[in-house]
């Protein structure tokens, strides 16, 4: 055998870093709200290094009427996933990126009190709101009473939870109402909803003081990183380290600017004070390296995510044919 060739391959060398760092990467399957997946994924289930599932829970599915719980569909997920040796790691939804969803409760949003519960979110493009596009809709994260009632949720989850699952994360901190005002939604400016989310985490934390608890801060709405910086996501980062919440976000992306210069270093200068995520979402796996031309691989994206990013968490979405013929037979040669 050539020597100097097994010493060169990408898989070989990451195995045997992998192997004595003092860090271990914990590797979870993001299913989305497609939670019955789990139980047809053969494949995820056999692999050893895949530590457990990342499943979607949104605030409406768990509060189907005020005051009206429903936790069955995360209670049997865990049951499930530790019959298995699997652990669980919830995410929870308050925000859509359809028109036709709505993540928050129907009694938000026809109790007068609420302000209608959720607000559009807009797709604006070079910065023409006029035509902007409906994007979906945001809980609204920064309206007392909203936040009120879903602080109430975050405390009925961790009374039942804590201490049972892996962990929890808010979905992303980004969301799009324009950047001149008009459209904003009732109540909203770039400092009160920084003030909120802020607010959130807090309030996530006090109610999973066991279990992990990861804000996902990619962007924040009212600044462009790092040439118009106004320091919100930077407000965000420092609480989340203060309070000792976790942080990152979707998209692994080494390549993209957007990233690379807003989140990516406040995630790795957060590493080590606080768990970080990071969620490998459809279309990470095409990204393309502009230097080389080629696709970027599996041992690319976690010698990233591991080296530059120093992450406690991956989170690997289930885009094919890439799931099923890179990253499972990827880490199947990893020993657990």
């Amino acid at each position: 055998m050539n020597i100097r060739k097994l010493v060169c391959c990408p898989l070989l060398l990451w195995l045997c870093c992998a192997s004595v760092s003092a860090k271990p990467v914990h590797h979870y399957v993001f299913f989305g709200h497609y939670r019955e997946k789990i139980k047809e994924a053969s494949s995820f289930i056999e692999t050893k290094a895949l530590e457990g599932a990342q499943v979607t829970y949104s605030w409406r599915q768990l509060e189907p009427g005020k005051d009206e719980y429903d936790f069955s569909a995360i209670r049997e997920d865990l049951a499930f996933l530790n019959s298995k040796g699997k652990k669980l790691f919830v995410q929870l939804s308050d925000v859509t990126f359809s028109e036709e969803w709505i993540s928050v409760p129907r009694y938000l949003l026809s109790d007068v009190q609420y302000n209608g519960g959720a607000d559009r979110q807009y797709k604006v493009k070079d910065h023409d709101e006029e035509h902007a596009v409906v994007a979906g809709w945001a809980a609204r994260r920064w309206d007392p009473a909203v936040q009120e009632r879903f602080h109430k949720l975050l405390f009925a989850l961790g009374k039942e939870f804590d201490g049972r699952i892996e962990g929890i994360n808010f979905a992303e901190s980004s969301v799009g109402f324009g950047e001149s005002g008009r459209l904003f939604p009732k109540g909203f400016t770039f400092e009160i909803y920084r003030d909120a989310i802020i607010t959130n985490l807090k309030a996530l934390k006090r109610a999973f003081p066991k279990s992990v608890a990861i804000q996902y801060a990619n962007f924040m709405p009212g600044e462009w990183r790092p040439t118009e910086d106004k320091g919100y996501l930077r407000a965000v980062y420092q609480a989340a380290k203060e309070s000792k919440v976790g942080v990152g976000g979707p998209d692994l992306r080494p390549y993209r600017d957007g990233q690379l210069k807003s989140s990516y270093p406040l995630i790795r200068d957060a590493a080590g004070i606080v768990p970080i995520g990071i969620a490998v979402q459809d279309g990470n796996y095409e990204d393309v390296d502009p230097k080389t031309g080629k696709r970027i691989t599996i041992a690319e994206l976690i010698q990233f995510a591991t080296d530059y990013l120093k992450v406690d968490y991956i989170f690997w979405c289930t885009q094919e044919p890439y799931y099923s013929e890179h990253l499972i037979p990827f880490l199947g040669r990893v020993k657990s």
